[in-house]
């Protein structure tokens, strides 16, 4: 009996701790309206063959100068506002596309989502980010020293 009481009662607290370590990592969604989901092998299709292409990098600054796909511009989402996107974007046509960590990441959902509402109709969401693009092996450029 005690045992089983031992169970009961720590049932709650099990449930607890898991719903605290699961509410700890962001819910990014599937897929952003307004928005183009794409891959690694799409971002580089896309700046082989349309040279107004803009990258935005989403992720903090100290992110960004320890490695970023080259030509990509350090955007925090913190710091996007239809004015910020307009100082890097010539257009609301232009294309340009969005990314940060990876999956687990929110940033680069942030700073689509306010493209999408300052009316840029060209948006591409590369949403495997910095993970993906270093687990597949892509070139990067570093701002700061080895």
């Amino acid at each position: 009996m005690k045992n089983l009481l031992r169970i009961f009662f720590s049932i709650p607290f099990t449930l607890m701790f898991w719903i605290s370590v699961q509410a700890e990592e962001p819910i990014v969604p599937e897929s952003i309206a307004g928005t183009t989901e794409i891959t690694a092998e799409e971002l580089i299709k896309l700046a082989e063959t349309d040279p107004k292409l803009v990258i935005i990098d989403a992720r903090i600054p100290s992110d960004h100068a320890k490695g970023h796909i080259e030509g990509s511009i350090s955007l925090p989402d913190t710091d996007t506002t239809a004015k910020s996107l307009a100082s890097h974007i010539p257009s609301k046509s232009t294309p340009v596309v969005f990314y940060c960590n990876g999956i687990r990441c929110n940033r680069s959902v942030n700073a689509s989502k306010i493209a999408v509402a300052s009316g840029y109709r060209n948006i591409y969401w590369f949403r495997g980010g910095w993970a993906e693009w270093t687990e597949k092996g892509y070139p990067i450029t570093r701002l700061d020293a080895p």
